[in-house]
């Protein structure tokens, strides 16, 4: 089922009682999203992304714009006739019933046309469990589950009804790292097998990487940035965008462009003919360093970290912004610890530009 959001906008009233300013959730969002993908929401705490999925279910009314479900305006559509499966953060099960009666429940309540028969509706239940290997557990409550347990009776309760669309708000927040990392894994098996469209809500940059097929950067409501999330990672539109994917973050400097180069601090690391003399902000991923004793780019030696595979050069430079710069690369390569500088080669496609007043960047790299 294709979506089509179209400015879709959400006021609420300010709470302030000498100021009633409208505070503005979602702000002219228009996105698209194809059938049978799936899609993660991405941003900060506070930027909109769970009220937009609120307002795709239905639980919120947008104060303007329109939501398609194909061609079906669907803007004032009950969430009940709408055909969404939800997975909330806190799994929200009936403690009282069984995981069969849990995942039973959405369709003992179907009415009229709808209504099933006991034995589908089994079968739909059975089906469902099987899909997230909970069919050994039918009988237990929610109380005697582990929290990965707990989430596929959700998700399971979501699908059982076969949605057009399926929303998952932050789904994997309440789990530990191995299993979420696990769990998140099957959730992409079980949209890949049921090729229902689903859009994911979450703050770890991680999880809508490793499992989206498109990513929406969100930030006070707005669109950041949109695209698959290699591309979007690789090609950053502004600096929010960059600071904001990237595990370890992406380092920030302030650079000098003069003469054709860019200066960071008083050495000329990169030339760059296409600039004008200007201040910038500089972005480089941990992965853009490469150590080189005849680098352009001369730091203060704090530490080095191993990391197994990898090994982690932590540095200092006086025009970084944050205290230290981190600096990932093989574990082949050798540091002198000994030493109290280290030196960089930078790799141009790491390395990214951005205006120091507006954050948007700045295209540099010759064509």
């Amino acid at each position: 089922m294709k979506i089509v959001l179209q400015n879709l906008t959400k006021k609420f009233p300010g709470r302030s009682k000498k100021l009633r300013t409208d505070v503005v959730a979602v702000d002219h969002f228009s996105f698209e999203i194809p059938d049978g993908t799936l899609v993660g929401l991405l941003g900060p705490s506070g930027c909109g992304k769970s009220t937009t999925l609120n307002l795709i279910c239905g639980l919120e009314q947008p104060t303007s714009g329109k939501i398609f479900f194909g061609d079906e305006d669907v803007t004032k559509l009950p969430p009940e006739h709408r055909g969404v499966g939800m997975v909330f953060q806190n799994y929200a099960l009936y403690p009282h019933l069984t995981v069969k009666q849990n995942i039973l429940f959405p369709l003992q309540n179907l009415k009229g046309k709808e209504k099933l028969s006991k034995e589908e509706m089994d079968r739909r239940t059975a089906q469902a469990a099987a899909l997230v290997q909970i069919d050994g557990l039918m009988d237990r409550k929610p109380g005697e589950l582990s929290g990965g347990q707990q989430q596929r009776v959700a998700i399971a309760r979501a699908l059982v009804k076969m949605p057009r669309v399926l929303l998952l708000d932050e789904p994997l927040s309440n789990l530990d790292a191995r299993l979420r990392l696990q769990t998140r894994e099957e959730i992409r098996k079980i949209q890949r097998a049921t090729g229902i469209t689903t859009v994911f809500v979450t703050h770890d940059q991680d999880e809508a990487m490793s499992i989206s097929d498109w990513i929406v950067v969100m930030k006070d409501g707005v669109i950041q940035q949109t695209g698959r999330p290699q591309e979007v990672y690789d090609e950053p539109v502004n600096l929010f965008v960059a600071r904001f994917l990237g595990t370890p973050p992406i380092n920030i400097l302030h650079g000098t462009i003069k003469d054709g180069r860019l200066y960071i601090g008083q050495e000329a690391v990169l030339d760059t003919p296409a600039l004008a003399d200007q201040e910038v902000t500089v972005g480089i991923r941990p992965e853009g360093f490469i150590p080189d004793e005849n680098g352009p780019l001369t730091c203060a030696l704090r530490r080095v970290e191993v990391m197994g595979r990898d090994i982690s050069i932590i540095s200092a430079h006086e025009a970084c912004e944050d205290s230290c710069i981190r600096a990932i690369v093989h574990a082949e390569n050798s540091v002198d610890t000994s030493s109290e500088t280290v030196r960089f080669s930078l790799r141009t496609n790491k390395l990214f530009l951005f205006d120091r007043t507006s954050e948007n960047r700045i295209e540099w790299r010759q064509q």
